[in-house]
């Protein structure tokens, strides 16, 4: 559902341009910009058609984005030729151990099913270099269910599940994360996301 639901609304989820500014995207990124060196090595968990997160951090990083719609990964790799892109599962994908200095997840991780959450924090935990940094926005509240019409497209659905914020911070302590900052999404959201930068553990 979620493969088919990005494939069939890409163009109304993103088009090729957004303005990075005036968005949370751009608000998270310079938070998260003074923790790493120009150079270093970002993923972009379910980076989409790349814009606009894989293309700012593009601009200093090396970036890779992993995506579970081809239609989404094509559109990637035309918009942000400097970066690599891989077509999979996040979930199923397995990283070498240390490959990143920061991953990122805007919205992704509450596509995937909330059993399967926590095993994705532990992977990404092995996937960062020690002392490496994971800036997502996951649920404030629990919520598991189907979008109809995801973006305006008539007959398309998508698939959501949200953990609590109580949920996101547990499984993240297991994963050898510690939290020193978090936030809401958007800042007066109703109810809103959670938005976590947690740094991996040595």
């Amino acid at each position: 559902m979620v493969r088919e639901g990005y494939d069939r609304a890409s163009h109304a989820y993103r088009g090729d341009e957004c303005n990075l500014e005036q968005s949370g995207y751009g608000h998270w990124l310079r938070r998260l910009h003074p923790r790493l060196a120009d150079g270093a090595r970002v993923l972009d968990l379910g980076c989409g058609c790349g814009v606009p997160v894989a293309g700012e951090l593009a601009r200093r990083y090396r970036v890779t984005g992993i995506d579970l719609s081809p239609v989404q990964i094509e559109r990637a790799r035309a918009l942000v030729p400097d970066a690599t892109f891989v077509c999979g599962d996040m979930v199923e994908h397995d990283f070498e151990p240390a490959s990143f200095d920061a991953v990122v997840a805007f919205y992704s991780i509450i596509n995937v099913p909330l059993d399967r959450q926590a095993g994705l924090l532990r992977s990404i935990h092995r996937w960062l270099a020690p002392g490496g940094w994971l800036l997502a926005i996951v649920g404030r509240f629990p919520w598991t269910g189907v979008e109809p019409d995801f973006r305006g497209v008539k007959g398309v659905p998508m698939y959501w599940s949200h953990g609590s914020i109580t949920d996101y911070r547990r499984w993240l302590g297991e994963a050898g994360f510690t939290i020193p900052e978090e936030g809401v999404e958007p800042e007066n959201g109703n109810p809103g996301f959670s938005v976590v930068i947690a740094q991996a553990g040595t």
